[in-house]
């Protein structure tokens, strides 16, 4: 814990000390349906899945060529008589007599009496005579029943997310339909005068609303339903009327600035009056205005107006919760070792999350930022494939130095 950090003194809370309290106040939900496997890309499963067969379900051959019975070969000096074909979904029925093989196809069931096949490359065919060269071990080329999973084996545990790879796997033992968690529904809205909606005239002063855009992907990306809510004037009224509705519509209820200290900053004000706060700044950079607590039955994430310190805390805080509440496993960033290109500078007080570009040159990995970090700079996300993890009381750091680097998950991709 980081609880005696200075700069955690009187209220900036280090970002691991928010993700434990952020986690602890959440439940996973209970609501749970049951969609065709066609439906299921995305889902997160609600129950353990067991294989109902054998995997493969019977022994198969990994090669087009013969299949024989190996100990065979020495008796005839490698020559075997062909007596006949085995495709896939086509068996080989017949009875295989002594000194005999059978022409087989890639995953072709292995006729009864063999157990071993030798890849069409290491053959010789003359007439229905076929010559064994080099011959492999016994059980060579061969995908023995069961040898993947025995029916019975757990395939798939509760908590997992359903991707092309696991939609393989179910299809692979006969699994038609899952029991998943339902969605979560996810509401949003943007506060302040000065935003105005794509494609309107910018007066002077205003700037277009893309933290929105930003927050839709990155829901969509997480498997999320979401509903946005707009752009909220920066009214007192206003604020509380939109955190009323979306608090009857969803499980979280996520909103993009008004979270700062700033005379027209209402939304932290407003939360307190309708709901409560569990924990306000926090020592990261970019994202020191995060807010977080509750609204009703419903969470709540107040995310900072700047875009870039949107889409940071969304990926560092708000992502983690929702895993939690969808029943997925909490996984730990993965960090590499990378050597910074360029020199870095930064200020000792907090953790930050410079946008960075990781790559492999012939000395190996090595990554430079993508230029000027300032948390309004939304092209620094679109540059980027990874965060520069810089620790809190780190300062400038010079080229050549080891730093640790986090690359883009697929949310953020």
């Amino acid at each position: 814990m980081h609880s005696q950090d200075p700069c955690s003194k009187p209220g900036l809370m280090h970002p691991d000390d928010a993700i434990v309290q952020l986690l602890s106040q959440v439940n996973t939900i209970n609501d749970t349906e049951v969609v065709p496997l066609t439906d299921a890309l995305g889902r997160v499963l609600a129950e353990d899945l067991a294989s109902q067969i054998d995997l493969p379900p019977f022994s198969n051959s990994a090669m087009d060529g013969y299949a024989f019975r190996f100990d065979e070969l020495l008796a005839h000096k490698g020559v075997l008589t062909l007596a006949g074909n085995a495709f896939a979904g086509h068996p080989f029925h017949g009875e295989l007599k002594p000194g005999h093989c059978v022409r087989i196809m890639t995953g072709a069931p292995v006729p009864t009496g063999c157990d071993t096949v030798q890849m069409q490359e290491e053959t010789e065919a003359n007439g229905e005579q076929i010559r064994i060269q080099a011959p492999k071990a016994k059980g060579a080329n061969v995908r023995s029943r069961g040898e993947e999973l025995s029916a019975g084996d757990k395939v798939l545990t509760s908590g997992t997310r359903i991707r092309a790879a696991e939609l393989g796997v179910l299809a692979t033992v006969g699994v038609s339909q899952v029991r998943v968690y339902r969605k979560l529904r996810v509401a949003f809205f943007s506060t302040g005068d000065e935003l105005r909606p794509v494609g309107s005239e910018l007066a002077p002063g205003q700037i277009y609303d893309s933290n929105r855009y930003s927050i839709r992907g990155l829901l969509e990306k997480a498997g999320m339903d979401w509903l946005d809510l707009g752009v909220i004037p920066d009214s007192p009224e206003a604020i509380r009327q939109a955190f009323r509705d979306a608090a009857s519509r969803a499980d979280v209820v996520l909103t993009s600035g008004g979270v700062s200290v700033g005379e027209a900053d209402f939304t932290k004000q407003i939360l307190g009056e309708e709901g409560q706060i569990t924990f306000w700044k926090l020592a990261i950079k970019p994202g020191k205005p995060f807010a977080c607590g509750r609204i009703g039955e419903a969470l709540f994430c107040g995310l900072p107006g700047n875009p870039v310190s949107s889409m940071v805390t969304f990926q560092k805080l708000v992502w983690p919760m929702l895993r939690k509440m969808q029943g997925m496993a909490q996984k730990p960033a993965l960090l590499i070792e990378a050597t910074l290109a360029s020199p870095i500078r930064k200020q000792p007080g907090r953790v930050e999350y410079q946008r960075g570009i990781l790559s492999r040159d012939a000395n190996g990995l090595s990554v430079r930022v993508t230029g000027s970090q300032g948390s309004g700079m939304l092209t620094s996300m679109s540059l980027a494939n990874c965060f520069v993890h810089l620790a809190q009381f780190q300062g400038d750091t010079a080229a050549g130095e080891t730093v640790l680097v986090e690359p883009f998950d697929s949310v953020l991709d």
